[in-house]
C-alpha cells in the first residue's frame, strides 16, 4: 500500500527531530495518538530501533488497562520507558492535590513533565496533540518552541512555510514536537486500521459501571473518581473516545465493537473527541492557559 501523505509528512518530522535534537522523548500517555506515533516512529526508522525513550508522566489516576498496555507495548518493541509520578510531586509539596467535586490531576502534570525535561535534559518532546481537538491546540506549530521555564507563548512561535522546521533554540529551551497535528481523529482511526494496530480495550464498546453528572458518563468501579449517594450507578455500554486520568474523563455511550464500528460511529459524531473532557470545560481558555503554563 502505498504511502499516504499524512504518514510521509509525519515521518518526515519524526526524522527531522531526530536530526535536529541531542536528547528527544516521545510523551506517551497510552492513547491511540501516541500510540499512533510509535507505530510511525518504527516505520521513520526501519530497520532500526527507534532511537528515543517514551515518557509517561502517571497521574495515579489512570485507567489500569491503559497502565498495562503502556508496559506491555514496550516490552513487545524493547523500547525504554520512563515514568514519573504525580504523586511524588504532591508528597514533595510542589504541587497541592485539588478537592472536591471536580478535582482532578490532570493540571498537576505539568509540574512532573517540566521536572522530567530538566533531569533527562530532553530538548524535544514528541507529542500526539492534532490541530482539530481543540482551539488553542490549532494555533501549535509543528515545531513548537518552549521557553527556559518550559512556557508557551503564541509571540514565539515560528513561521513553518514549505515545511521547514527550524530546530535552533537557546539553552534551556526546547520544543515540543507535534507530527500528526495535521491529522483528524477519524484519520487517526483509519490509519490504525491500515496498520492494524492494537489499542486498549477502553476504545471499544464493553459494559462498565457508570453513573450520570453534568449529563457525562463516568466510570464508578474506581473509588477515585468522586460520586455522590445521589448519583446511581448503572451498567451501560459504553467505550471512551480519549484515555486520560479518570477524573476527567468522561465515558460515551456505544456499541462499537470494532474498528469498523468505530469508524462509522466516529463519521455520524457530531461531538469532538474531546467533549467528554470535563478539565477542557473549567473556562474558555482553560488548555490554553495550561499549555502557558508548560502543559503538554
Amino acid at each position: 500500500m502505498p504511502m499516504n501523505p499524512l504518514e510521509h509528512e509525519a515521518i518526515y518530522i519524526l526524522r527531522e527531530v531526530v536530526a535536529q535534537f541531542e536528547r528527544p522523548v516521545l510523551l506517551f500517555s497510552g492513547g491511540k495518538d501516541s500510540i499512533t506515533l510509535v507505530r510511525l516512529a518504527q516505520k521513520a526508522f526501519y530497520p532500526g530501533r527507534i532511537p528515543f525513550p517514551l515518557l509517561h508522566i502517571d497521574t495515579g489516576h489512570n485507567f489500569p488497562e491503559t497502565l498495562a498496555f503502556r508496559d506491555r507495548l514496550a516490552e513487545e518493541l524493547g523500547l525504554r520507558l520512563i515514568v514519573r509520578h504525580v504523586q511524588d510531586a504532591i508528597d514533595q509539596g510542589k504541587v497541592v492535590e485539588e478537592t472536591g467535586k471536580y478535582a482532578s490531576r490532570n493540571a498537576l502534570q505539568t509540574t512532573t513533565l517540566l521536572d522530567t525535561i530538566a533531569e533527562f535534559r530532553f530538548d524535544a518532546c514528541i507529542g500526539g496533540a492534532r490541530r482539530d481537538e481543540e482551539k488553542s491546540r490549532a494555533k501549535e506549530r509543528i515545531f513548537s518552541v518552549r521557553d527556559a521555564f518550559g512556557q508557551w507563548g503564541q509571540r514565539n512561535q515560528r513561521p513553518e512555510l514549505f515545511d521547514l522546521l527550524n530546530g535552533e533554540i537557546e539553552h534551556g529551551q526546547n520544543v515540543r514536537v507535534f507530527p500528526i497535528s495535521n491529522w483528524t481523529e477519524l484519520e487517526v482511526w483509519k490509519y490504525i486500521r491500515q496498520e492494524k494496530i492494537a489499542l486498549p480495550s477502553l476504545y471499544f464498546a464493553h459494559q462498565r459501571p457508570t453513573f450520570v453528572r453534568d449529563g457525562l458518563l463516568w466510570a464508578a468501579s474506581d473509588p477515585i473518581v468522586y460520586r455522590s449517594l445521589e448519583e446511581a450507578v448503572e451498567n451501560r455500554w459504553v467505550r471512551f473516545r480519549t484515555v486520560g486520568d479518570m477524573t476527567c474523563t468522561a465515558a460515551v455511550l456505544s456499541r462499537a465493537e470494532t474498528l469498523d464500528e468505530v469508524i462509522a460511529e466516529i463519521r455520524q459524531s457530531r461531538i469532538s473527541e474531546r467533549g467528554a473532557r470535563i478539565d477542557d470545560k473549567r473556562s474558555e481558555a482553560a488548555m490554553e492557559r495550561r499549555k502557558e503554563q508548560g502543559y503538554f
